[in-house]
Order: C-alpha cells, then structure tokens, then sequence
C-alpha cells in the first residue's frame, strides 16, 4: 500500500524522499510505472489505476503536482480505483487534518482556506464538494502575500487604443485564454487566489463560493478592454475545462459546467486569422457558423 508523508521537513512516498519537481523516472521507481500517460495541450497527465494517483507535467518529464482522487470520475485520465493509501499531513491523517483544521488560520492561505502550505513551496489542496474532501492535491505553490500585490494592478483601465466589441462573453473568454495564458500578450495575468487578497469590497470565501461563478470576477472580465491590434494574433480556439481562465472563474469547476457556451460564433469576424476551433463549452449551432466562416471546428 502506497504511504505519504509531508510535514515541515519531509516529503517521501513509501519511504523515498521527494521534492517536486519530480523526475518521472524517480516517480517510476517510487510508485511503479503509470499504466498511462494522457497528453493534453499543456500537459501530460500520469495515471496510476490501481493506486487512485495521477502527476501532471508541462513538460511530460518534470512532475509538478500529485492528485489522490477520493471520488471515482470518468474522465479518459480517472484512475480506475480511488486512493486506498495512507497520507500523512504533519504525522496525521490528511483528510483528518483538513477537518480539524478547517477553520483555523495556521500553515493556511488566507485566500483560499482549502489550501495548506506545509514545506517549503509544497502545499496540499482539499477539492471538495459540500464539505467534503473528494480529492486531495500535493503540489508546488507560493501564496502571494497582499504586501506584494500593486494597489492598482486589477483595477480596470481605459486604453488609449481601439478596443474589440464583444456580443457574446463565451467567445470572449476563449480570446482571453488565448492571449492573457497562453500567447501573454494581454496583461496583467488575471490570479484569481491572488485577486481575492487583492479585493477590498468584501471578503470572498473561495471555500464557499468556489462552487459557483463569483460575479466580481465575472464582471472583472465582462469589463476587460482587449486592443484590436491583438486580434491578428489568434489563430485557433481550444477549450478544455482544465483551461486557465476557466479555472480563474470556478474554483472548484468539474468541467461539465455551461456558464460559459459561445451563444454565436458572430465575435469571430473580428480574427481574420482564426482558422480552428474546438469547443467544449458551446451550444450546438455554434459548430455550424464557425464551418460557414470557413474555420474548421469539432468537438473536444
């Protein structure tokens, strides 16, 4: 039986210390060899059946982060069995660490209380769902601290330049995972643990208004200008609900949501470079109208 332990001085699996990034090689001779590797269009996703372990990697070498899944899913990467090991988080059971110290401040991100920073930059993440702990993340993160956040940096600002148009907020989003996470030509990175700290209206408890669009990030984006000039440099559309900026507005988005279906593929004609398309979030005529602009579109 696979056992983990992380406390404040150690990270090891069955014994064996670690330090992320792991080597998939070192993870090989730890836990077995995966019985398979899923490539993504940013990652590389290790699947472990009979231990319940996924790792994911950018690069399909480097693991960044561990997930022991706790619910059984079916996605094409699930595990065929959930996580049966142990996992010790500082010499107690993780999911009982999580319940007893849920409410306390201690070891814990202020803007975001599922998370627990335990070594270094390791941190635990608790994915849960009313409560309760359906997944639990080991992986490599620095919580900012509000000290470190410009006063000014998620204040939304008029640009001395033309600006796109937008009828349908679906194909909007796409534009922005597109050039704001993966091209980064539109800034600042939108972060969303790092925008609750920033944001001083209200306190937002991503822990439990994580399961639903929170409306000051939606409306962060409805607001955001995009400059024209941009627009030559999109090319295609990927949606997948692993993407960033889907994660930026749910924090605990399972990927089956429909907040953000592209209505209308009308938003296109702005990108005369636009020439794919493969949607998961869209209503079905949206296919159609991307094939009558002459742009190839599937289904993910």
């Amino acid at each position: 039986m696979i056992s983990i332990r992380l406390s404040q001085d150690n990270f090891s699996i069955n014994d064996s210390a670690l330090q992320f990034p792991i080597d998939i090689r070192v993870l090989e001779n730890v836990l077995s060899a995966p019985k398979r590797a899923v490539k993504k269009k940013y990652n590389t996703i290790y699947t472990w059946d009979e231990l319940g372990v996924l790792a994911y990697s950018k690069n399909g070498k480097a693991i960044e982060s561990l997930v022991l899944e706790l619910k059984e899913e079916n996605f094409d990467f699930s595990p065929q069995e959930i996580f049966k090991g142990a996992f010790f988080l500082n010499d107690e059971e993780a999911t009982a660490y999580y319940s007893a110290n849920k409410n306390k401040r201690v070891k814990r991100f202020d803007h975001d209380p599922s998370g627990v920073l335990v070594l270094n930059n390791i941190s635990v993440w608790f994915d849960l769902n009313e409560g309760k702990v359906e997944a639990i993340e080991i992986t490599t993160f620095k919580g900012p601290s509000v000290k470190e956040i410009p006063r000014d940096k998620y204040i939304i600002k008029e640009i001395d330049e033309e600006q796109m148009e937008f009828v349908d907020f679906g194909f909007k989003l796409c534009m922005i995972q597109e050039l704001m996470y993966i091209q980064q030509l539109l800034v600042p990175k939108f972060d969303l643990f790092e925008f609750v700290i920033w944001y001083d209206q209200r306190d937002i408890d991503l822990e439990k208004e994580g399961y639903d669009p929170i409306p000051e990030v939606t409306q962060y984006f409805k607001q955001l200008p995009i400059p024209k000039r941009l627009a030559n440099a999109v090319t295609e559309i990927y949606q997948d609900g692993g993407n960033s900026i889907y994660m930026q507005l749910l924090r605990f988005g399972e990927g089956w949501e429909h907040y953000w279906d592209i209505e209308t593929a009308e938003d296109a004609k702005q990108f005369p470079n636009l020439k794919n398309a493969v949607l998961c979030y869209a209503k079905n005529n949206v296919i159609d109208e991307f094939k009558h602009m002459g742009i190839k579109a599937r289904w993910l």
